[in-house]
């Protein structure tokens, strides 16, 4: 039996803001709904991937804006990334060298933070 993620929460104060942010960086938006007056739900997909974020009003999100730290997100080129983002004037940072991949990391307008990983090469290895 396969267990697929395919939505994550991200806690946000503003959502139009938080739309066009995520938009401005190149994320797809499936879903702006607003089923019932209150109830605004809003889904969006980073280029290739196979999991969306979730944002909106009433959701009944448990996590305070600004909290959510824990999304990481695997690119095929770190240095192209931090380039994609600064370029849009999205303050990132990075390149981290580590032994488990290269890193950057950003945040979005309420401070929700972001980790993305190129994976090392390990196409030489036995």
């Amino acid at each position: 039996m396969d267990w697929k993620i395919e939505l994550i929460f991200v806690p946000v104060t503003d959502v139009d803001r938080s739309k066009e942010f995520y938009e401005r960086i190149g994320f797809n938006p499936d879903h702006d709904q607003t089923p019932f007056d209150g109830l605004r739900f809003v889904q969006m997909t980073p280029p290739g991937s196979a999991c969306s974020i979730a944002f909106g009003t009433n959701l009944g999100i448990d996590l305070e804006p600004g909290k959510q730290n824990t999304i990481q997100v695997v690119v095929p080129d770190a240095d192209e990334a931090l380039a994609h983002l600064r370029g849009l004037g999205v303050e990132a940072e990075g390149v981290d060298e580590l032994a488990w991949g290269r890193f950057v990391t950003f945040a979005d307008p309420d401070g929700n933070r972001w980790t993305l990983q190129q994976l090392p090469d390990r196409s030489q290895q036995a």
